[in-house]
């Protein structure tokens, strides 16, 4: 392999990281968001939320883990986040982890358009990518109704 595919490949990792570290923020931010809920709007967000995200984020780690050792790519390790002060809100942390799923989604995006992504990029992670899209599509729109229908 030459040097300047092994510097795509990791350039492609380390962007597949960042969109990681979204997914991640917003996963703290539900979690914050759970902590100020009662039992029945909890498992709502829990299940209309929560493990979307979650799904998604353990579904990126896997990509990015397996892509850097089909490569022997240096990889690095993801610490969750706090979430923030309580005085945030439910409202707030909702709407923070809604920015970070954007935010992710318009990496892996940038990701799936990528030249670089095309041409260093194998079927597994291209794979991956399509998948994390896929688990977060919609969300933003269940973030939105939660937040209209939140406190009634």
């Amino acid at each position: 392999m030459s040097y300047s595919e092994a510097d795509a490949r990791q350039q492609l990792l380390d962007a597949l990281g960042e969109a990681t570290d979204h997914l991640g923020r917003a996963l703290a931010a539900l979690g914050g968001a759970y902590e100020q809920l009662d039992d029945a709007q909890g498992e709502r967000l829990e299940q209309q939320l929560f493990l979307p995200v979650q799904r998604a984020y353990g579904r990126a780690r896997r990509t990015y883990l397996e892509f850097a050792s089909r490569y022997r790519l240096s990889e690095r390790s993801f610490e969750m986040p706090s979430p923030g002060v309580p005085s945030t809100g439910v409202r707030g942390f909702i709407e923070g982890a809604l920015d970070a799923v954007e935010a992710a989604d318009l990496e892996l995006v940038a990701l799936q358009d990528s030249s670089i992504a095309i041409q260093v990029g194998d079927t597994e992670l291209r794979a991956g990518l399509s998948e994390i899209r896929r688990i977060l599509d919609g969300l933003s729109q269940h973030a939105r109704t939660f937040l209209r229908s939140f406190g009634r």
